[in-house]
């Protein structure tokens, strides 16, 4: 009886993990530390722990919390995994981190939609990085899911409003968002309507003097880049 008991524990103690994540992670892009990653998501999860942080999942796999950062940034920009807020008890926002794009993706799985997320993994993730000179925090990564996803913008204009974030040496998240919101409020959809419409931003502020003013401060760069840029676009 104390032996059944044992292992009616060990039994109460087992996880469920779909078959087929393990049949076909790699067809959704996947590697295996990434795959042990998302178990150990799925068993904090499971447990009550909706936020591991990266120290806490290092303790169970066998890289640094350095290395759990990065995978962690990677299945976010792969779209694999998200991060959340929800109300707890005490009606405090707290962030958690959700799986359902991974299982999204796993039972509704097609070649097609894996070429379009790697098409935007390699051209729009690593252009962010290389601008701001740093790695993305997985904040930033989900803000632009965010514009690919619920906001339907296209990469060629994203990539359009960041270059022109750098051009005016106002890199930030919150000014590319005004960017893509005022052409989205003005139907630019193509990234000649954009070109026009930084045309049009500069032609009007020749007559602001204080536009004058900061246009002397950056006289030293070629402005003709911008156009260039966007050129350079498909």
């Amino acid at each position: 009886m104390a032996k059944y008991q044992s292992f009616q524990s060990m039994i109460d103690n087992q996880m469920m993990i779909p078959k087929q994540l393990l049949t076909d992670y790699q067809k959704l892009g996947m590697g295996e530390r990434e795959l042990l990653l998302l178990l150990q998501l799925h068993r904090f999860r499971a447990e009550g722990n909706l936020f591991p942080t990266p120290e806490e999942l290092a303790q169970y796999l066998s890289v640094s919390s350095q290395e759990c950062s990065r995978i962690l940034r990677s299945l976010i920009q792969k779209q694999l995994l998200q991060i959340e807020q929800q109300q707890n008890e005490q009606q405090v926002l707290t962030e958690c981190y959700s799986l359902e794009p991974l299982w999204d993706k796993l039972f509704s799985y097609t070649p097609r939609r894996r070429e379009e997320a790697q098409e935007f993994n390699e051209n729009i993730f690593p252009l962010f990085e290389q601008e701001f000179g740093r790695p993305l925090s997985p904040f930033e990564i989900e803000n632009i899911n965010i514009w690919l996803d619920e906001e339907q913008q296209s990469p060629a204009l994203i990539k359009a409003a960041l270059r022109e974030a750098v051009l005016m040496s106002k890199l930030n998240f919150k000014y590319i968002d005004r960017i893509l919101r005022e052409w989205k409020r003005k139907g630019v959809h193509t990234v000649e309507q954009a070109r026009e419409q930084g045309k049009q931003f500069r032609q009007g502020g020749n007559n602001s003097s204080k536009k004058k003013e900061e246009e002397n401060k950056q006289k030293k760069r070629d402005v003709s880049l911008y156009y260039n840029w966007l050129e350079e676009d498909s």
